[in-house]
């Protein structure tokens, strides 16, 4: 895995856009999608309606980091 960015298109609200996350948060972002019984592109959609004007790869990066951060914590 290299830290280099990876653009992917998803869709939300009926409209196609890219998205460029490092391989780490696109994995783990699936891997939360999917855990919730969610469509990635649902998911992305949830965070879109939520971000305000914070771009949409930061407000998933934050997404995916506080979803981490909330694991360890049950976790202790």
């Amino acid at each position: 895995m290299t830290g280099r960015p990876v653009k992917h298109s998803l869709t939300l609200s009926g409209h196609r856009t890219s998205v460029s996350l490092e391989e780490p948060f696109w994995l783990e972002f699936r891997r939360l999608a999917e855990g919730q019984g969610k469509a990635l592109n649902a998911l992305a959609a949830e965070i879109d309606a939520e971000r305000g004007d914070v771009g949409l790869a930061s407000a998933i990066r934050v997404y995916v980091l506080q979803a981490l951060k909330r694991a360890r914590d049950q976790s202790l």
